[in-house]
């Protein structure tokens, strides 16, 4: 029996089609039942192969629907990367627990833990609920910095609105930049029943040209149009998005091309992103001669805003500031 297996089902994707389909929950205090069962899990199973470090991530689909996504090693950034094993499996609450089933193991998760069985019900190991946090969830502003949202004030941008101390989605920073590092701290909405790019949607468009994306990706594989995907671009290292409506951080260090005297590219713009603490683009090249999809500004070499993009979604943000650089 090889319990490291136990996810050998095909991966489905859950963000495909936009489609709004039922309720939005901004409030972790107020959500539906299965928002609890929601999150990541980490343990030691044991198979033919020893001991093996398991990462599980149980996704909510709406009205007692779940799915599961195993990774072997550990969660991602944190033992699993991309191109190692990762299996999925769909379950369904009944009587306080859900129960996913594959031909060599099941998984039975009940509030905080999962319990791995082999076949014939004896416990393989146990799973424990963690709630990861960004190292640079609170990050202060250094000395020098263009601070844009401190929660007290959405007065550095346009259209800016604040809700409860929190930036609303669709604002433009009246500021401009070159080459800069940014701070940003954001919040997905709990969406259950929804799918495609209507889940949670959002973006971070750097100089108001290049979309880093904002996604209720959770689970998912980490494409270019998911969480931490520059958008039409590349696709991140790896998906390090959390489960909704926890608070997440990109931190990007952004260095602008350059253009000679008629407008013509003489150096693309390239971009480091950390997401949650960790890396998932390194000095990545950006086209200078375009812009990504839905830019408010034209790819060009004069400075340009942050912008907070509006796609329908309550995509909420806090403490975003910026260095520039020289």
């Amino acid at each position: 029996m090889k319990l490291h297996r136990l996810w050998m089902l095909p991966v489905a994707l859950l963000l495909t089609a936009v489609v709004f389909a039922g309720p939005t929950f901004t409030d972790p205090e107020k959500t539906d039942a299965d928002f609890a069962y929601q999150g990541e899990y980490v343990g030691t199973v044991k198979s033919e192969n020893g001991d093996v470090k398991i990462g599980l991530q149980v996704i909510a689909l709406g009205k007692g629907k779940f799915q599961a996504v195993g990774y072997e090693g550990g969660l991602p950034g944190e033992g699993w990367k991309r191109g190692d094993k990762s299996k999925t499996a769909e379950g369904e609450l009944k009587d306080g627990a859900i129960k996913f089933t594959s031909d060599e193991a099941d998984a039975v998760v009940s509030k905080g833990e999962v319990k791995i069985l082999g076949k014939e019900g004896k416990e393989a190991g146990t799973l424990k609920k963690v709630e990861r946090k960004s190292p640079s969830l609170g990050a202060k502003p250094p000395e020098g910095a263009v601070v844009l949202f401190d929660g007290k004030s959405a007065d550095a941008f346009d259209k800016g609105r604040v809700e409860e101390g929190l930036l609303v989605q669709g604002c433009t920073s009246k500021q401009k930049f070159g080459s800069h590092k940014l701070h940003l701290e954001f919040r997905t909405p709990y969406q259950p029943e929804d799918r495609g790019q209507g889940r949670g949607n959002s973006g971070l468009y750097l100089q108001g040209r290049y979309e880093v994306q904002m996604l209720d990706s959770f689970g998912l594989e980490g494409k270019e149009n998911e969480c931490g995907g520059i958008y039409s671009v590349s696709k991140p290292d790896v998906n390090m998005c959390l489960p909704p409506l926890s608070w997440q951080t990109y931190d990007v260090e952004y260095t602008a091309g350059e253009f000679s005297a008629d407008g013509k590219v003489v150096k693309n713009p390239r971009v480091t992103v950390t997401h949650n603490g960790v890396v998932i683009h390194q000095d990545r090249e950006l086209p200078g001669e375009r812009n990504t999809t839905a830019a408010p500004t034209k790819a060009g070499p004069e400075p340009g805003p942050v912008y907070l993009q509006d796609h329908g979604n309550p995509v909420r943000y806090r403490n975003i500031w910026v260095v520039e650089k020289k």
